[in-house]
């Protein structure tokens, strides 16, 4: 499954210009567009994750391009006044990127993927990158009772609401982009899509007959036993 969806995910990966930021193009029935959702961001940490299932010529090739994907996320933030990455961005020729829904909901795809790039790959950048955006937030949407949204960030216009998942994703993922890496670890932790730990543990699959063969599961643990 993961082989095939690879297929398909490359054949989807175009290059802007001038600059060659990478960026997973839409598709639609027969019809693909050139347009990326910020919530496509957390394919870099998902082929950050992939490769290190590979040995080091597939790896690098995963990695490479979680790289360039996460590169093209990051200056979602980056290409606007308020630093904050809007809902989704065009790519035409000669254009780069150009926001298309300006409103900001605390979205926490590239946060997540900067912390698996930060897990494998060590590169401080990554670390330095989600700071980058942790200070947006604090500028554009801290108010006194907690964080809210932004109608449009090219204004900095506020909206009135903080999501759930902002805290249980965003800042979580943003915890654990500055925390050691045996701060759930990625050898014995999976995180579902909600940004959840599940343990892997591992049991012999079939006791009666002594098959030594053994298969993962994946085991739900209340959040105060893991930090």
């Amino acid at each position: 499954m993961w082989e095939k969806s690879m297929i398909g995910l490359q054949s989807l990966i175009k290059k802007s210009t001038p600059s060659s930021f990478a960026y997973i193009s839409e598709k639609l029935g027969n019809a693909v567009f050139d347009k990326m959702d910020e919530l496509a961001c957390f394919v870099p940490g998902m082929l950050a994750l992939g490769s290190s299932t590979y040995g080091p010529g597939e790896a690098e090739k995963y990695l490479s391009l979680a790289e360039e994907l996460v590169w093209t996320c990051y200056n979602f933030y980056q290409s606007t006044p308020t630093k904050l990455a809007g809902e989704n961005y065009y790519f035409r020729d000669g254009e780069d990127m150009s926001v298309g829904t300006t409103w900001n909901i605390q979205r926490p795809e590239t946060i997540e993927s900067l912390f698996y790039l930060w897990r494998f790959t060590g590169n401080k950048t990554y670390q330095e990158w989600g700071w980058n955006i942790f200070q947006a937030f604090e500028n554009n949407t801290r108010i006194e009772t907690g964080y809210v949204g932004l109608k449009d960030v090219t204004t900095g216009q506020k909206d009135n609401m903080m999501q759930s998942y902002f805290l249980s994703e965003t800042l979580k993922y943003l915890y654990l982009l500055f925390s050691p890496s045996s701060v759930i670890s990625l050898d014995e932790w999976v995180f579902n899509t909600e940004a959840h730990p599940l343990r892997i543990v591992t049991r012999v699959a079939n006791e009666e007959s002594g098959n030594p063969e053994e298969e993962y599961l994946l085991q739900v643990i209340p959040p105060h036993d893991v930090m």
